[in-house]
């Protein structure tokens, strides 16, 4: 699996950084018109779930991603085959709900034992620009950083074992804990760095579960009468796209984290 999106038919270089300063111009603007709001820690919350959720999105609704989740599609089609699937779409959701309780929790214990008291600090601020500004320009291809994850997927072999809403669940789980399975996307990193910076056990959780919300909704796909042919076509026609609204996103965020961080 690549972590970065090759863009050399659809998006050259010269529109990548149309795409990178523009996102830097947007999102500096959006840190100085922050930084005058009396309520600018509500809204630095805001960005923070906004951003955690679109990961979440990029996350899963990619062809790679959704590879993994399709195998639980509604056996059958009609009202009925929807009304039987929907026990693993609960079972589903509450894997994800679990595994956000689970790493939220380590997450928010590790920012604790480290004494940090929220991500609006200076510091805070500095290392989530710095998340955002990286892994920005890494997914738009202009750089090369790390990239740490578990190169692997959920495990396909449980289907053959266990009923569809047990497998279901198991899936859930493995995709809510995050860092068991393949991300595309480096939001993830700073919903994690967020989580951490937090130093509080609820927020963490918080942040994560609007990340893993992000992930989970895409399977309500399958509630609509639409093949998986069709909807891996839509996917690998748009994951260029896709990958250069992550690298927007991630390159405005730490644009307005920079300014912040320095106002």
């Amino acid at each position: 699996m690549n972590d970065c999106v090759s863009f050399a038919q659809e998006y050259p270089p010269a529109t990548r950084r149309l795409v990178l300063i523009s996102s830097i111009v947007i999102g500096a603007a959006g840190g100085f018109l922050l930084s005058s709001r009396s309520d600018g820690g509500a809204a630095l919350s805001a960005f923070i779930g906004l951003g955690a959720f679109a990961g979440g999105l990029l996350s899963t609704w990619s062809p790679c991603g959704y590879s993994s989740i399709s195998l639980l599609r509604p056996t059958g089609r009609g009202l009925r085959a929807v009304r039987d699937w929907l026990p693993t779409f609960a079972m589903h959701g509450l894997g994800y709900a679990v595994g956000a309780v689970i790493l939220g929790t380590l997450l928010g214990a590790i920012g604790a034992l480290a004494g940090f008291a929220g991500f609006g600090t200076g510091l805070g601020l500095a290392v989530l620009a710095a998340i955002g500004l990286l892994y920005g320009a890494h997914q738009l291809d202009f750089l090369k950083v790390p990239y740490p994850q578990r190169r692997a997927q959920v495990p396909h072999d449980a289907r053959q074992r266990f009923s569809k809403p047990v497998v279901g669940g198991i899936y859930g789980l493995a995709l809510g804990l995050d860092y068991l399975t393949y991300v595309q996307t480096p939001l993830l990193y700073l919903a994690t760095a967020a989580a951490i910076l937090t130093g509080t056990l609820p927020e963490a959780i918080a942040i994560i579960a609007i990340f893993n919300l992000g992930r989970y909704l895409p399977m309500a796909v399958n509630l609509l009468p639409v093949t998986d042919y069709a909807i891996q076509g839509w996917l690998g026609r748009n994951q260029e796209r896709a990958a250069l609204v992550d690298g927007a996103i991630l390159v405005a965020l730490g644009a307005a984290f920079a300014v912040l961080a320095f106002a």
